[in-house]
C-alpha cells in the first residue's frame, strides 16, 4: 500500500468521507480511505436521523446519482415520516430514525465491497505539495501515501476543543482524539481559516423515562423509503418517538449555571448554527417563550439508549441533570453521557471551485464540516460530488457541476462557494429558487440520467427509471382523456365537501380541484375497475397528481431557470481584472477579484454585486 501511487486519497471517514470514497472507487479510481479511527466509520455523531426538511431530498439526489446514503439508510432505519404533507409537494421531505450502530455497520459493509477501495487506520498530520499541486498525504508515523488528488473529509476534527462547562477537552468526538497539523499547513499554503462550534444533547437511559407522561410520534402508517432501487424496502414495524416540554423550571435551572456556560462567558470564539442552538441559547433568546420541545429519539432497535433532541447544551453535567429531571417524563434520568459544545477549524468555501477542488493548489478536494457546513446529509452530498470530480480530474475528464435548477446540492455547493458561510450552513427548502422542480419524488427523473452517463448510477437505476416514466405516462394519459359523468362522481365529491358536476367533464379537472387526491379517484367506479389506474404505484400516481396541479408552476419555474441558464452560459475569465472597470462599484471589485466566479449567473449571486455592476461587466465583455 505505501509504495502503491493512488488515484484518490480520502482523508477522514465521516458522511462527506464515505459517500467521496465510494463515488471515486466505484468509478475505477484506485482509492484509499485513511481514518483515525476504523470502528468509527460513518459515525452518527449526533442525532440518529437522516433526511427532514430539504436534507431529506438531499439524500434522495445522492442515491438517483448512484450514491450510497439513501441505500444504507433504508436498510437500517426504524422509522420513516414524510414531513410537511400538509404544504405544497415542493416541502415534502422525508427523514428516518435510525439504528445507529447498524446505520455505521451497514455503511462499512457497503465500503468493503467495494473492489478498488484500500483502507489504513492513522492520523493524517500533513499534506506533500509540489509545484501547487496536492501529490500525497503524510501520517502521524511519518508514513508517505503518494495520490494524484486528495479529498480532505476532517469534520469536527481539525483541532476540536470539547466544551463541557468550565472544563475543555482536546477531541474531534466525544472520546476521540483531535487531529492536529493540517491547519496550519493549510494557513502556510494561503489558505483562510477559521473556527466554527456545534454541539450535542446528552444520552440518557430509556429505561429511566416515563413515556406515559409524553406524547407518541408514530411513524407513517405507510411508510416510504429512500432509494429508488426495487433492493430496499419500507418497513413493516417501527419504533415511536416521542414528545415532551421543558417548562419555567427547566429554564431557571438552566440560567443558575449561564455564568459557567462556554457559550456566555467567553470561552467559545467561533460561530454556532442559527437553526439548531443549544438549549441555554434558546432560553436566553426567547426569554419570552415558558417552553421549548424535546423530541426523545430512539437510538436503535435493540438499546435503551435515548437521544435528547433540542437538550443540546455545553453546560456543567451536574445542571444538565438538574434541568433535566424538571422535564416530565424525565423525573428519573439516568445520563449516560453528558451534552457538550465542540470547536473546530474550518476553511470558507470561496476558496473552492464549483468542483469542490481548491483554487490554491491543484488536486486538493474539501467536503463536508471543513466547508462550513453542519448536517450529515449537506456532508455526504459534497463527499459524492468531491469523489466523482476527483475521479474525473484523475482521468482528464470534465467537471461534473449541477445547477441551481438541477438539484439542492447545486444550490449548496453554489452557495458556499459564491456567498461563503461565517456560521454553519444548514439546507432549508427557501434557499432553493426553483424548489418546485427540485422536489424529493422526482429526483430521479432530475439526476439518475446524468449518474448513468458518467458511470456511477448502474442499468438497474435506469431500467428502474424508464419503468417509471413508462407507467407515469400512461395514468397521465387515462386522467387527461377519461371522462366521468356528474352522478358517478357525485358520493366522492360529497364525502370531501367538493361542489357537484354539472356535466361530464374530463378526470383531469376533477382531480385539478384542491379538496382532492388522487387516491380519491378510486371510489369512481370507472376508474376503480381500470388496470392501469390500480397497477400504478404510490409515487407515480403522487406525480400525476402533482403534475395536473401544479403544472402551471411547474412551467413557470422552467421558464425562469432557462433564463437564468442563458446568463450562466456567459463565462467570464478566470483572469479577468475587475479594478480595471472604473464604474464597479469598491465593494463589487472586492469581492468578485476574491471569489472570481466562472458565470454572471454567479456573479448576480454574489452579496455585494449590483444589478449596476453587472451591467458593467455586460457592456465591457459587449454583451
Amino acid at each position: 500500500m505505501i509504495t502503491q501511487k493512488y488515484d484518490v486519497i480520502v482523508v477522514g471517514a465521516g458522511h462527506a468521507g464515505c459517500e467521496a470514497a465510494a463515488a471515486a472507487a466505484k468509478l475505477g479510481s484506485k482509492t484509499l480511505l485513511i481514518t483515525m479511527n476504523m470502528q468509527t466509520i460513518a459515525q452518527m455523531s449526533c442525532n440518529p436521523a437522516m433526511g427532514g426538511v430539504a436534507k431529506g431530498q438531499i439524500v434522495r439526489e445522492i442515491d438517483a446519482l448512484g450514491g450510497l446514503s439513501g441505500v444504507v439508510t433504508d436498510k437500517t432505519m426504524i422509522q420513516f415520516r414524510m414531513l410537511n404533507l400538509s404544504k405544497g409537494p415542493a416541502m415534502w421531505s422525508p427523514r428516518v430514525q435510525s439504528d445507529r450502530m447498524r446505520f455505521a455497520e451497514e455503511w462499512r459493509l457497503q465500503l468493503e465491497s467495494i473492489e478498488n477501495l484500500d483502507f489504513y487506520q492513522e492520523m493524517v498530520n500533513g499534506l506533500i505539495v509540489e509545484n501547487d499541486r496536492v501529490v500525497g498525504v503524510e501520517t502521524s508515523t511519518g508514513l508517505r501515501f503518494d495520490s494524484q488528488t486528495v479529498i480532505l473529509t476532517n469534520g469536527t476534527f481539525l483541532n476540536g476543543l470539547i466544551h463541557i462547562g468550565e472544563k475543555q477537552l482536546g477531541g474531534g468526538r466525544s472520546g476521540e482524539r483531535a487531529s492536529k497539523g493540517l491547519t496550519e499547513q493549510l494557513v502556510s499554503l494561503g489558505f483562510e481559516s477559521g473556527r466554527m462550534k456545534t454541539g450535542t444533547p446528552p444520552r440518557v437511559d430509556g429505561r429511566s423515562l416515563d413515556y406515559s407522561k409524553m406524547e407518541e410520534q408514530k411513524g407513517d402508517v405507510d411508510p416510504g423509503k429512500f432509494s429508488f432501487l426495487d433492493s430496499t424496502s419500507g418497513l413493516k414495524e417501527q419504533r415511536s418517538c416521542h414528545i415532551t416540554y421543558t417548562n419555567l423550571k427547566t429554564h431557571e435551572l438552566l440560567r443558575e449555571g449561564f455564568d459557567r456556560s462556554p457559550m456566555f462567558n467567553g470561552s467559545i470564539g467561533g460561530s454556532g448554527p442559527r437553526y439548531c442552538p443549544s438549549v441555554e441559547d434558546k432560553v436566553n433568546r426567547f426569554a419570552d417563550k415558558d417552553r421549548h420541545q424535546i423530541f426523545v429519539e430512539p437510538e436503535g432497535w435493540n438499546t435503551v439508549e435515548i437521544y435528547v433532541n433540542g437538550f443540546s447544551t455545553s453546560l456543567p453535567q451536574e445542571v444538565q441533570i438538574k434541568a433535566m429531571r424538571s422535564i416530565v417524563g424525565f423525573e428519573k434520568a439516568k445520563i449516560f453521557r453528558p451534552g457538550y459544545a465542540i470547536e473546530y477549524d474550518y476553511f470558507p468555501p470561496t476558496q473552492l471551485k464549483h468542483t469542490l477542488e481548491t483554487k490554491l493548489v491543484k488536486g486538493l478536494f474539501f467536503a463536508g464540516q471543513i466547508n462550513g457546513t453542519t448536517g450529515y446529509e449537506e456532508a455526504a452530498s459534497q463527499g459524492l460530488m468531491a469523489g466523482i470530480n476527483a475521479h474525473n480530474l484523475v482521468n482528464d475528464k470534465g467537471d461534473f457541476i449541477l445547477g441551481r435548477d438541477e438539484a439542492y446540492i447545486g444550490v449548496l455547493i453554489d452557495d458556499l462557494i459564491t456567498k461563503g458561510t461565517d456560521e454553519p450552513y444548514r439546507m432549508f427548502t427557501s434557499r432553493a429558487e426553483y424548489r418546485i422542480l427540485l422536489r424529493q419524488d422526482n429526483a430521479d427523473e432530475r439526476l439518475t440520467e446524468k449518474g448513468f452517463d458518467i458511470g456511477l448510477a448502474g442499468r438497474d437505476r435506469m431500467d428502474a427509471l424508464e419503468a417509471k416514466r413508462a407507467q407515469g405516462k400512461l395514468v397521465y394519459n387515462f386522467v387527461k382523456k377519461h371522462s366521468v359523468n356528474p352522478e358517478e362522481a357525485k358520493p366522492m365529491l360529497e364525502a370531501v365537501g367538493s361542489a357537484p358536476l354539472k356535466q361530464k367533464v374530463k378526470l383531469e379537472s376533477v382531480l385539478a380541484r384542491p379538496q382532492l387526491g388522487i387516491k380519491d379517484l378510486v371510489q369512481i367506479e370507472s376508474v376503480a375497475s381500470d388496470p392501469v389506474f390500480l397497477g400504478a404505484t404510490t409515487e407515480v400516481l403522487q406525480q400525476v397528481e402533482i403534475r395536473v396541479k401544479y403544472q402551471g408552476y411547474i412551467d413557470k419555474e422552467k421558464q425562469s431557470a432557462e433564463r437564468l441558464t442563458r446568463l450562466e452560459g456567459l463565462s467570464i475569465p478566470t483572469s479577468f481584472d475587475y479594478h480595471a472597470l472604473k464604474s464597479l462599484s469598491s465593494e463589487a471589485k472586492e469581492k468578485l477579484t476574491k471569489i472570481r466566479p466562472t458565470t454572471i449567473s454567479q456573479a448576480k449571486r454574489i452579496s455585494g454585486v449590483s444589478p449596476s455592476d453587472i451591467s458593467v461587466i455586460l457592456v465591457f465583455m459587449g454583451r
